[in-house]
């Protein structure tokens, strides 16, 4: 009986130490608007979320970076119009997959340039070296934009940035 209770006391001192599930921290995904028009955003991966208006000057969106069962990533779509994922409307597109340690992320624009002339830049806030990305005219320039960060990091998209 006492060589149960100590096996059973030994075993609840290691578990926590070395079998336990210690949670990490893990960046957001944040959207910033300093356009002076409000935009609307979805999260999209293996479902849509309700949209999401940001106001403008001022209106911020964030969410903790996930990794969708399904997609694997998720993609933050932005248009200049409350509908305008249902309609067709030019599309800004901030996408991230998180990979244990790290988030790859990406900007890419569809059906037309959402921030023709407004600077447009996403950064890393993270430790190490972030990959940055800037388009001055708020258009895709050519080659690829994948980035990379810690995910413990944030990573901001920043609409009619200064």
């Amino acid at each position: 009986m006492q060589l149960t209770t100590l096996l059973a006391l030994a075993t609840a001192a290691v578990v926590p130490a070395f079998g336990a599930v210690i949670p990490r921290a893990v960046g957001k995904a944040t959207v910033l608007n300093h356009c002076s028009f409000p935009v609307t955003l979805w999260s999209v991966g293996s479902s849509v979320s309700a949209p999401v208006a940001l106001a403008a000057t001022n209106g911020t969106y964030s969410e903790e970076f996930v990794k969708d069962p399904v997609t694997g990533g998720k993609a933050l779509k932005i248009t200049t119009t409350s509908d305008g994922l249902y309609t067709g409307a030019p599309e800004l597109i901030l996408a991230y997959s998180l990979d244990g340690a790290n988030v790859w992320y990406d900007l890419s624009s569809v059906f037309g340039d959402a921030f023709k002339g407004h600077k447009v830049t996403v950064a890393g806030k993270g430790t190490g070296s972030c990959g940055a990305i800037e388009w001055a005219e708020g258009t895709q320039p050519a080659g690829s934009q994948t980035k990379v960060c810690g995910s413990a990091g944030d990573v901001v998209l920043d609409l009619c940035a200064a």
